[in-house]
């Protein structure tokens, strides 16, 4: 086994556990990081990206596998909080999952590049900034405390992640304040709403790329997947405390420097990103 194979995919899979509910981008990073560390070949690298998501997604559940296992039975109970969180949810769910199985492959086409990415993160960070600077109405505290229509809204912003650089938490989230969501409802929100998207995303990108699966491949996935779900596990422990105590505008910076950062290693031919 490629011994510098395997380390690439740590480092991809770390990316992708810190990224994937952070509002920064993960799709975003994993395309820049993946070029920079000129990651195997681009069908490998979806099939792989694929996989450490999945390890994302799990460590979701695992966080709030109490919260998940109280839904579950109270939708058998017919507990009407249960019954609520989970039409939020399924609500929010359905925006993307419509545009997003219409207009998957064309986005993926034409918008999958490192400079679409530098424009989005630093557009991205400009909303962030606006968001935290307008006046703040908070009518749902917890997540139990969404309407329908709030979770509605959420799941429309959600659709504009499929721009990557967009960042699928970032859009949630900042939406989610925007519709009168606190901090930490809207990263909650965001991090439940996360399971039914990345599964659905995940099973239609299977589904579309199962040739490229193979058994050879499976200790690089491996690596990725196991480092994915132990880095997004505490990045979203961390997440959590971090907003009940603070705003999101640090992660704005962010993204505005990022974005400056591959726009001027393009412009300066530092970086041959278009190869």
């Amino acid at each position: 086994m490629d011994l510098l194979l395997l380390f690439q995919a740590f480092i991809m899979g770390i990316v992708e556990g810190l990224t994937e509910f952070l509002p920064v981008s993960s799709t975003g990073h994993l395309i820049v990081v993946g070029e920079l560390l000129n990651f195997w070949t681009a069908e490998k690298r979806v099939v792989f990206e694929i996989a450490i998501q999945l390890g994302a997604i799990l460590a979701i559940c695992f966080e709030y596998r109490a919260k998940l296992i109280h839904v579950t039975a109270g939708l058998i109970s017919r507990d009407a909080s249960s019954i609520r969180f989970t039409r939020n949810v399924l609500v929010a769910f359905l925006p993307a999952a419509i545009i997003g199985f219409i207009a998957h492959d064309t986005i993926q086409n034409y918008l999958f590049n490192p400079l679409v990415v530098a424009f989005m993160l630093i557009f991205g960070g400009f909303v962030i900034l606006w968001a935290e600077r307008r006046t703040h109405q908070v009518s749902a505290e917890e997540v139990d405390d969404m309407s329908w229509l709030q979770a509605l809204k959420v799941g429309f912003a959600q659709c504009f992640a499929m721009i990557p650089g967009t960042s699928r938490s970032g859009a949630t989230i900042i939406g989610g304040l925007f519709f009168g969501l606190s901090r930490k409802t809207a990263a909650e929100f965001s991090f439940f709403l996360a399971i039914p998207t990345m599964l659905g995303a995940t099973v239609l990108s299977v589904a579309k790329h199962r040739h490229e699966f193979l058994l050879a491949d499976f200790p690089v996935i491996a690596v990725g997947f196991v480092m994915a779900f132990i880095v997004a596990l505490l990045v979203v422990k961390a997440l959590v405390r971090y907003v009940s105590k603070h705003d999101f505008t640090v992660f704005a910076w962010y993204r505005i420097g990022f974005g400056i950062l591959i726009l001027l290693t393009s412009w300066f031919g530092w970086v041959n990103w278009n190869a």
